[in-house]
């Protein structure tokens, strides 16, 4: 079934693109239609509750209906999104058509599109679609792809200002690219169309899996909700924290992100090589322990240019160990069950996620290395527990490695 490969990295491709363009015009499309701050950021937080509902329903239903239906159903939702967008400003629009669109549900700079309420689906129909001891590698290839449509994407996001030198006012302008989101949603429904999904019936001869579905789905909650508390003190206040440290705007910033992007292309397609010398835990553990280090080291950094090497660094190694750890995961669960234990083994990391952003961003007056600090202390206390969780534990098509 290697065909549906083909058809997942196309689909992978599509969303990464419209995705990342969203992402960066749909803020600024609020500004131009007289929204504060404030009022982006209630959007912002009521589209992300959304976006958790859409995670736990897809886990809930692919299993029992379909993951290939999940995914035509949310790209059909996605169409609807682009199609609300465009028509009206309105704040509940606004807020529904974002989360129903994806608006900033393809994960950060360098994350190649790999979260969001379709990964519960793709992610079995991956591991379903190739042989056990080529998963890690179809994983880095679909991140890769993603990482290098979302960078195509957030140059699309230019069009809107070409758009409005030909004379177009800025809200038709932004309009026309919630239009095109539509047309590519369309395009991920037919490309979905052709993917064959096989059954997993329950049998009385059906292998075991390692380890029970609730007991993988505990275990995956406790490490990633770690790791949620990490990433949202680093994710929303790292531009602020270079703006604050070095006195940059957005041009220097967005240079350095284009760079991550291209910088972190490349590692996912090294994941599979690395992760058959250590093993996938090991390799999750020692990458993630390296970019860690490069990321503390930021607090350090002289001038804001060798913080964001330091921070390129970091988010290299990081994309070298995230297709072992998708792979790891999808090998370790029951097929029957997959879906459910992507979607509840990451939701405690979204919901984690919103509250540490708060208490950095108190803190940051009185302490303004705090987002890099309390990102390492959490993402370390995550590296520790996934570790102890899962050392023991071989994935299929996995040759147990010496703890």
């Amino acid at each position: 079934m290697t065909s549906n490969l083909r058809w997942l990295l196309t689909g992978r491709v599509l969303r990464s693109f419209s995705t990342s363009f969203l992402t960066v015009i749909f803020p600024l499309y609020l500004a131009r239609a007289g929204y504060s701050a404030a009022k982006l950021g209630l959007v912002l937080a009521i589209s992300g509750a959304v976006t958790v509902f859409l995670v736990a329903g897809v886990g809930l239903a692919a299993d029992a209906w379909g993951r290939k239906r999940m995914i035509i159903g949310l790209a059909a939702l996605a169409c609807l999104g682009g199609i609300g967008m465009a028509w009206s400003p309105m704040f509940w629009v606004v807020v529904l058509a974002s989360g129903l669109g994806g608006v900033g549900k393809g994960g950060g700079a360098g994350s190649g599109g790999s979260w969001g309420p379709v990964f519960p689906a793709e992610q079995p129909l991956v591991a379903d679609s190739i042989e056990p001891q080529n998963r890690t590698q179809a994983f880095g290839q679909l991140s890769f792809v993603g990482v290098l449509a979302g960078a195509a994407g957030s140059l699309v996001a230019g069009i809107p200002e070409l758009l409005h030198a030909q004379g177009l006012s800025w809200l038709a302008s932004y309009r026309w690219l919630f239009g095109a989101s539509s047309v590519v949603a369309l395009a991920m429904i037919l490309v979905t169309l052709p993917i064959r999904e096989p059954q997993h019936d329950a049998h009385p001869d059906q292998p075991m899996t390692p380890i029970p579905v609730r007991r993988l789905v505990g275990r995956l909650g406790l490490t990633n909700a770690l790791n949620g508390l990490g990433f949202g003190f680093l994710g929303p206040l790292l531009t602020y924290w270079f703006y604050r440290r070095y006195g940059v705007g957005p041009a220097e910033i967005g240079i350095v992100y284009t760079i991550v992007n291209l910088a972190s292309a490349f590692p996912y397609l090294w994941s599979a090589p690395l992760a058959r010398i250590l093993g996938a835990v090991r390799t999750v553990v020692v990458t993630r322990a390296i970019s860690l280090v490069m990321l503390i080291l930021m607090v350090w950094a002289p001038n804001f240019w060798i913080a964001g090497l330091l921070y390129t660094l970091r988010m290299a190694f990081n994309s070298l160990g995230m297709p072992a750890r998708q792979s790891y995961v999808m090998g370790v669960s029951d097929p029957r069950y997959r879906s459910r234990v992507s979607a509840f083994g990451s939701l405690p990391s979204q919901v984690t996620s919103m509250i540490s952003p708060a208490i950095g961003g108190a803190l940051m007056d009185t302490f303004l290395d705090i987002p890099l600090v309390g990102a390492v202390v959490f993402m370390g206390l995550n590296l520790v527990t996934y570790y102890y969780a899962f050392r023991n534990v071989p994935a299929e098509g996995e040759v147990p490695k010496p703890s």
